[in-house]
């Protein structure tokens, strides 16, 4: 009796351990799973309906364009993305209504001469009048993230854009180019603190070997003299939501040109003239409505705009109006 009683405990010890593997095994396959959605994907998506506005994605390798940017951040963080990531606000990314993701563009403040790399991965803004939507950290480096908004021109990088969307459809993980386009030339490497300091290495020193022995120069190893901390220059970053250390980029700033953007709210575009002036006409109720002609690929056109606006709000403010007053296409322009 004694002997079925230990085979019978014998067999539930082994039962429950193998349980034990099983539900463990489970549980690490779905962490390697939720791991690699949150990497992301190649996308550019269907045409899609927002507020009654029609947007067109496509791949556009030699975009740019002019406008507002604006930024999010912690009611977004850890969500996902419209490419299938993880959003993390600290790091260099953007939303972007129409570009393929990832896509890396340049977003340069118009009114400070900053400008930063950053990745396109998710869809937006949707707020009338923005171009561009950028990260936390991305706008902290642009210097508008107090303001809220900002004068930018954002350009695609044509090569480095078909380099990483190839990355992307091959099913790599694509995070980290814009690090390494921002001019840091230091890799992030997992499990290092924030806050790091360059490691003396050994100094080799050359030594004259004596006359009597076979041989012309010998290598010495001295020990390396530790250096003070404060002499050195610290690599300041931030640990991603992976667990990776990401090391903060070094951004580029431009002279300023204090005359060159204005902010406009532009109602319309019209390649016959007395179209353009009819709508001008219409819009005067509204503010300082003119016709601007220009020339586009050799084609003469006529843009309506309201303008120029001292600040964003005001812009806002006005292109509110023109909305209402049923000018569906008007929007908000910097040039």
């Amino acid at each position: 009796m004694k002997i079925f009683s230990l085979i019978a405990a014998l067999f539930s010890v082994l039962l429950l351990t193998a349980c034990a593997e099983t539900q463990f095994g489970a549980n690490l396959a779905k962490n390697v799973t939720r791991d690699n959605r949150s990497q992301g994907g190649y996308k550019v998506g269907n045409p899609y309906l927002i507020d009654g506005q029609e947007y067109y994605p496509q791949e556009n390798f030699n975009y740019s364009e002019t406008g507002i940017a604006s930024w999010y951040g912690p009611g977004f963080h850890s969500k996902s993305t419209a490419n299938g990531e993880q959003y993390d606000q600290n790091e260099l990314t953007a939303a972007h209504r129409t570009l393929q993701m990832p896509s890396l563009v340049r977003v340069t403040n118009l009114e400070n001469g900053r400008s930063v790399v950053v990745r396109v991965n998710d869809r937006g803004p949707y707020a009338r009048g923005r171009i561009i939507d950028v990260s936390s950290k991305a706008a902290e480096l642009l210097a508008m993230k107090g303001k809220g908004t900002a004068k930018v021109r954002v350009e695609t990088l044509p090569a480095e854009s078909r380099r990483i969307a190839e990355d992307a459809r091959a099913g790599k993980d694509t995070r980290g180019y814009e690090i390494a386009l921002n001019g840091n030339p230091r890799p992030a490497q997992p499990n290092m603190p924030v806050t790091l300091y360059p490691t003396p290495t050994a100094i080799a020193v050359q030594t004259t070997a004596p006359e009597d022995t076979m041989g012309a120069t010998q290598v010495a190893s001295v020990e390396a003299v530790p250096l003070e901390p404060s002499r050195l220059a610290p690599v300041q970053g931030h640990i991603a939501n992976d667990g990776r250390f990401m090391p903060n980029p070094v951004v580029t700033q431009q002279p300023v040109v204090a005359s060159s953007s204005n902010i406009f709210v532009q109602a319309g575009a019209f390649s016959d003239q007395a179209n353009a002036q009819k709508l001008a006409t219409r819009l005067t109720s509204y503010g300082n409505a003119k016709v601007y002609p220009t020339t586009v690929n050799g084609r003469s056109f006529y843009r309506v705009r309201l303008g120029p606006f001292a600040a964003v709000p005001q812009a806002d403010a006005a292109l509110n109006q023109v909305l209402l007053g049923g000018v569906n296409n008007a929007l908000i322009v910097v040039d």
